[in-house]
């Protein structure tokens, strides 16, 4: 596997070495001893799935400490947008967002470390998105940024009209309102 910095701190691309042949392929998409030679220290304790179909936007999510969640993210079908806003007060890259395509084919993860929002956006017509947390979902903890958010400005490789969100997400806060910190 190879591991790619972004320009956030800590915030990794991981890309795993794929083997194929005339039956298809074959990839570990997570080894705890290789993730921890490359310093990715994390204690998953669950998995989630979603499906989604095309314009859907999911986030941006987080949670705060000591819930705080780390995310190892990766699509199984279909194509994403994976958005990461920087949420680490004394971060230098404090309220900046890093994206990146995420697919079936490409086989990238992402890997969001504690301190970010997360969200993501369906580019494909249908996407199966999994992703590992250390820390198990707790409702208090919960909180979020709309997906929308003028100060954040992300492009999420949907057209406005054909944006789909959830009542949950178009009611969250936008980032100049939020309260927390990591």
């Amino acid at each position: 596997m190879t591991v790619e910095k972004t320009p956030i701190q800590d915030l990794v691309i991981i890309s795993p070495n794929v083997f194929n042949d005339d039956r298809g392929y074959f990839f570990e998409a997570y080894n705890k001893a290789k993730f921890n030679e490359n310093g990715i220290m994390y204690n998953f304790i669950q998995d989630n799935q979603s499906f989604s179909t095309k314009g859907v936007i999911r986030g941006l999510h987080l949670q705060i400490n000591p819930f705080a969640q780390a995310k190892l993210v990766r699509v199984l079908q279909g194509e994403i947008l994976d958005v990461a806003v920087d949420l680490r007060k004394n971060s230098p890259t404090y309220g900046q967002h890093f994206s990146v395509v995420l697919s079936a084919e490409n086989k990238k993860q992402l890997m969001v470390p504690h301190g970010f929002a997360h969200g993501f956006s369906v580019l494909s017509e249908t996407a199966s998105v999994l992703y590992k947390v250390d820390q198990l979902y707790d409702k208090e903890s919960e909180r979020g940024i709309r997906y929308d958010d003028p100060t954040l400005a992300i492009d999420w490789k949907v057209e406005s009209s054909k944006v789909i969100v959830s009542e949950k997400d178009i009611i969250l806060p936008g980032f100049d309102a939020i309260d927390w910190e990591f």
